[in-house]
């Protein structure tokens, strides 16, 4: 199976389960003699947990890292940083009914077609619990960042179509209906990227918003990818949308009158803050009857079992930062 691993130089592999043993990763590549914050990297596994609000899957997962190589008396050795977190709360007997059924708008089929044969049990290697190791992997990348500056902040600006944070008590009871219902809905987050110096990126295939679109796309759920002015770009003249050049507080240093550029040109930082948005589908598992077809192409009725979100754009947040930092971290170890 190909198609675990992200980066050139800062590489991340990711392996496991969802109702498995374990999921966890190796992070090669790292810097040699980085102090290593451990309560950092704890920290940002605790935003993406489950159980994060009461809208959150109720599965029960500390998401404990334990560093297993590539960390010496609290510093990166140089060596391959390798770490597992443990599942504590599987229940793979919730997935039993499944096994013979191909669930709307799941991997089950394609994954089938593909291998021949699949981890029927929350959606195995499919599921979002894989996404525990990219935030571990992704906090590495941060501290990284961090020590040069750069910040990076996501946030949740939509939820099933009401905006945040203007609307959130209405986000709040929409939110509550589908519960109760066993439905699910989608959201936006957007994601700015702060400090960042100019000249990152390559100008043809490996540009910078084109490695961001990729790491971003990988993420489940997500639908869609904007920079800077987007979609809405499309709409606009091009006296309007061009970014006019200021010079800035130091004298090598210029800035932009305006940023619908997204802090990205030519598929390069140009020192302006980088800029996207991303869509987030309606979690595909609901707790409503629905038909489908089984292994013998049968039809059936089934309703969806198992723990699953509401809405997993909240706890989608620090996946978001983890794979932007993962992507700026790899920029800046291929401009040394």
């Amino acid at each position: 199976m190909a198609g675990n691993s992200f980066g050139k130089i800062l590489v991340l592999t990711t392996f496991g389960e969802s109702h498995g043993t374990l999921t966890g990763g190796v992070l090669d590549g790292f810097p040699s003699n980085f102090p290593v914050d451990l309560h950092f990297i704890q920290s940002e596994l605790n935003r993406r947990a489950p159980s994060f609000s009461d809208f959150s899957s109720p599965r029960k997962e500390e998401d404990r890292i334990e560093i297993l190589s590539g960390v010496f008396e609290g510093k990166t050795t140089g060596a391959p940083i390798a770490f597992i977190i443990p599942n504590k709360d599987q229940r793979p007997e919730d997935y039993s009914s499944l096994k013979e059924i191909y669930r709307p708008s799941h991997a089950d089929y394609s994954w089938e077609k593909k291998y021949g044969h699949r981890d029927y049990r929350g959606g195995g290697r499919t599921s979002a619990r894989e996404t525990a190791a990219r935030v571990a992997g992704g906090a590495f990348a941060k501290l990284y960042l961090n020590s040069k500056g750069i910040s990076i902040i996501a946030e949740v600006c939509e939820i099933g179509g009401f905006r945040i944070p203007e609307e959130e008590a209405k986000a709040g009871e929409f939110l509550k209906s589908l519960k109760e219902t066993g439905d699910t809905t989608g959201g936006i987050i957007s994601c700015t990227i702060n400090h960042l110096p100019a000249g990152l990126g390559e100008p043809v295939f490996d540009k910078l918003q084109a490695e961001l679109a990729k790491a971003m796309l990988s993420i489940n759920a997500v639908k869609g990818f904007e920079y800077g002015s987007g979609f809405a770009g499309s709409r606009m003249k091009g006296s309007e949308h061009n970014d006019a050049f200021l010079t800035g507080n130091e004298a090598e240093d210029l800035i932009t009158k305006t940023n619908f550029s997204g802090g990205i040109q030519g598929g390069i930082s140009n020192g302006m803050p980088v800029v996207f948005r991303l869509a987030f589908k309606p979690v595909s598992s609901i707790r409503m009857q629905q038909e489908t077809v089984d292994k013998n192409g049968q039809k059936v009725q089934f309703t969806g079992t198992g723990r699953h979100d509401v809405c997993v754009v909240p706890r989608a947040v620090p996946i978001v930062e983890a794979m932007a930092a993962l992507v700026i971290a790899d920029n800046l170890l291929l401009n040394k």
